[in-house]
């Protein structure tokens, strides 16, 4: 039989259903690799095998009494940290909530199960979502599956927040898995594993249930092998959800009926201004290679002109933070999650005991620039310019899509790097949100397909950027460039 673990969504559920193997064969055979590689790569926080073979054997006994399958049958998949899952550990990668199991389920995780999908565990992931390289999780760093091919063994980062998601399907742990994306968190960590990732329009998919970090940027998807798995996952996971205010009210669009990588008629913008000084010539190599196939699927090449860009890491370092420090309030030791309360201890001294020991390094950081510029005397002057400084990349954007119908740019400015080499520097760690920020201010659907690897063996990805709710066009351009890379590249096992 084939080795079911190298087959992705599409494959898996199309071989299920046509009983070429059984679901809890998919699920026996992706565990194995789960508690095979958990010591190396720290991928999950809480494998959950027996939620898998459970699904599983759900889907296997459907079949065999002739029931309609879902979009998902038969798919095992990892799921990030992030989303409450009922009576399963819940943390966000964060000592606070270490020990909380949520008596609900997200919206997200339901919409999954219910087409059918079964659960290989927790996923691990940047603490509350804060970080670019999964090292600041409670429960130590996600290790890279990829190494450079130099010889050295160095420790890569699977970017972040979502790095335990592209660790896992990078490996071969699942075949896909969630994420969440709050200014790159699914795409830069898809970029740096060679797969595949797209954040939808924002309100697309609903946030109930996923623990907050930034409410008017966090936006769940899925991470996968290639585009058309992305798809499918996306529609078992978006719709409208009455529990979330901020959820679109819109059908959800046969996005895998929809799939095309036939260009011809569409106009693809390039943005000057993401053309930054000292680039890498790798990653401009790439963006450039990209062009070329996107014109071959025939799309036409437009320049295009985003002048507030370089506004958009200082303008997503304010409001983020500002968001996180309103949501991370909620951690109090009262009501659920770790309580810290040194003897003779009041309140206050509760307070500030549980947040001093459950919080990181970096989530602390965050919160203090967000209460700072919240605070009185500088409310206006940080927190309200940022806003109009949002409102002004989002009109860029709007102007561009007169001119063009996706946008083309890297996802990342270089390819992973070692653990450890831009966690002194919080600033360096922040660049590498420069491509995907803007897209996630202005609230649009972007995705990074792989589009090759360096000369180090890393992968590099390729950023698409579409109008608001065109999903298919971005997917669209995301398989002509697919089709085109013809990247099959994979990790050597070594763990």
């Amino acid at each position: 039989m084939t080795d079911v673990t190298e087959l992705g969504v599409a494959a898996i559920r199309e071989g299920v259903a046509k009983g070429e193997f059984s679901a809890v064969e998919v699920a026996e055979a992706f565990n194995a690799n789960v508690a095979a590689a958990q010591q190396a790569l720290n991928a999950f926080i809480v494998p959950t095998p027996e939620k898998a073979i459970e699904a599983a054997q759900a889907v296997d006994a459907a079949r065999a009494a002739g029931k309609p399958l879902g979009k998902m049958a038969g798919v095992p998949i990892g799921m990030k940290d992030l989303f409450a899952t009922r009576g399963i550990q819940t943390t966000a990668a964060s000592h606070i909530l270490e020990g909380f199991k949520p008596e609900y389920e997200s919206t997200v995780s339901q919409k999954l199960w219910d087409a059918g999908a079964g659960m290989l565990g927790k996923l691990n992931l940047d603490q509350f979502a804060m970080g670019s390289s999964n090292e600041t999780s409670y429960f130590g760093n996600v290790i890279s599956p990829w190494r450079r091919n130099d010889g050295g063994n160095a420790a890569l980062a699977p970017g972040g927040s979502s790095g335990g998601s592209s660790a896992a399907v990078a490996a071969r742990l699942a075949p896909a898995a969630t994420g969440t994306d709050t200014g790159g968190s699914i795409r830069q960590p898809a970029a740096f594993t060679g797969i595949s990732g797209i954040k939808p329009t924002y309100g697309r998919c609903s946030r109930w249930g996923v623990v907050a970090f930034a409410s008017s940027l966090d936006q769940a998807g899925p991470m996968a092998r290639d585009v058309r798995d992305c798809a499918i996952m996306l529609e078992a996971m978006a719709g409208f959800d009455p529990k979330d205010s901020t959820s679109l009210d819109l059908p959800v669009p046969a996005w895998e009926a929809g799939l095309s990588g036939d260009l011809k008629g569409k106009k693809v913008g390039i943005p000057r201004e993401y053309r930054l000084d000292g680039m890498d010539e790798e990653v401009a190599k790439s963006w450039d290679q990209g062009i070329a196939w996107l014109k071959d699927a025939g799309a036409e090449i437009v320049e295009i002109s985003l002048p507030h860009t370089k506004y958009a890491l200082p303008t997503y370092y304010i409001i983020a933070p500002a968001e996180a420090s309103s949501n991370l309030a909620r951690y109090d030791g009262v009501r659920y999650g770790l309580r810290d309360l040194p003897d003779g201890a009041g309140l206050q001294d509760m307070y500030a005991a549980t947040r001093a020991a459950g919080f990181g390094p970096e989530v602390k950081r965050r919160i203090l620039i967000g209460t700072y510029v919240l605070s009185a005397g500088f409310y206006d002057a940080y927190y309200t310019q940022a806003q109009k400084v949002r409102a002004l990349i989002s009109r860029d954007f709007k102007e561009a899509w007169a001119h063009c119908d996706v946008i083309l740019a890297p996802t990342t400015p270089s390819a992973s790097f070692a653990l450890g080499e831009k966690s002194a520097d919080p600033l360096e760690m922040y660049l590498n949100d420069v491509f995907s920020v803007p897209a996630s201010l202005a609230g649009l659907p972007a995705m990074s397909v792989p589009a090759g690897l360096n000369s180090e063996g890393l992968p590099l990805g390729l950023q698409i950027i579409g109008k608001p709710f065109d999903e298919q066009g971005v997917l669209n351009a995301g398989l002509a460039i697919e089709s085109r890379a013809g990247f099959t590249a994979k990790p050597e096992k070594w763990w």
